[in-house]
């Protein structure tokens, strides 16, 4: 029964899984396809931080998943230290590790898929702002190009 219910959420992680992997792989290339000279800034950060508020609910339901296999996986090795019967205990130790390993290789695979977005949504934040002063300067509307333009006259007039 227990071997069931393990079976059970691995498939359920897995799936989940796939579809975050899907999640934070489309967030790096929607961001950077919606970089033309037709959208709007406003696009972006509202398609940006309902991609956010999904990420951190998927990572969420994750977690309690993984949380979940990990109890089974410690009840399954409370029943197999407790199995009398020799002859099958080697059986139960095995399967015991694959579900070990299984658990083992979805949180490796959760904590890396989650480190890449977080990496890939600083790096756009980042790079957005930079942008953003970019193209406030090249509009000259900004302070600091009216007072660039008057030293350039400035220096004009000295040459």
């Amino acid at each position: 029964d227990l071997r069931k219910q393990a079976r059970q959420l691995e498939n359920e992680l897995d799936l989940k899984l796939v579809s975050f992997s899907k999640l934070c792989t489309s967030y790096s290339s929607g961001r950077d396809g919606r970089r033309d000279r037709y959208s709007s800034d406003t696009t972006p950060l509202l398609n940006g931080s309902s991609q956010d508020r999904m990420f951190e609910t998927m990572a969420v339901e994750i977690e309690q998943l993984l949380g979940k296999l990990t109890g089974i996986n410690d009840k399954m090795a409370e029943y197999t230290n407790s199995a009398g019967v020799p002859s099958l205990n080697a059986a139960l130790m095995h399967t015991l590790q694959r579900h070990r390993d299984i658990l083992q290789d979805y949180t490796h695979e959760f904590h890396k898929t989650k480190a890449n977005f977080l990496a890939i949504r600083e790096r756009e934040n980042l790079l957005g702002s930079v942008r953003k002063d970019i193209e406030s300067y090249k509009s000259g509307s900004g302070v600091n190009n009216r007072r660039t333009e008057l030293f350039l006259k400035e220096h004009e007039h000295l040459r």
